[in-house]
């Protein structure tokens, strides 16, 4: 298992990630990276998003998702987007069109961010 730290930038870890209105059957988590944890992941033929000038890379799973506090327990309330987290996750086999797939396996939160209301000041 290989662990990765990174910033959300979507969660889906409460129930399953919906594409075009239907259930994926997955659950899933997108993280904005560092360059160099982006660099490591594609060395290991990992295949890489770009949003506003950053790495990002889902990893997903079938299962239930583990998650912890920094302290390593449980886990209660909702995941940020921005917040800082570890992920223990397992590569799949690598594929000749889409790369090699990440399996997420846990996800322990770091730093939880500020949850924005997005109203701003409307």
């Amino acid at each position: 298992m290989a662990v990765l730290e990174g910033n959300v930038a979507f969660a889906n870890l409460d129930e399953h990630e919906e594409y075009q209105g239907q259930s994926t059957g997955k659950y899933s988590l997108v993280l904005s990276l560092e360059p160099a944890d982006a660099d490591k992941l594609a060395n290991q033929g990992v295949k890489l998003r770009e949003y506003e000038g950053t790495a990002q890379r889902k990893f997903s799973t079938k299962y239930e998702v583990p998650v912890y506090d920094a302290d390593g327990n449980d886990f209660s309330g909702r995941l940020t987007r921005g917040s800082k987290v570890r992920v223990q996750y397992a590569e799949g086999k690598p594929h000749p069109v889409h790369g090699t797939s990440t399996y997420l396996s846990k996800v322990k939160v770091l730093e939880l961010a500020e949850p924005s209301d997005g109203g701003g000041d409307f």
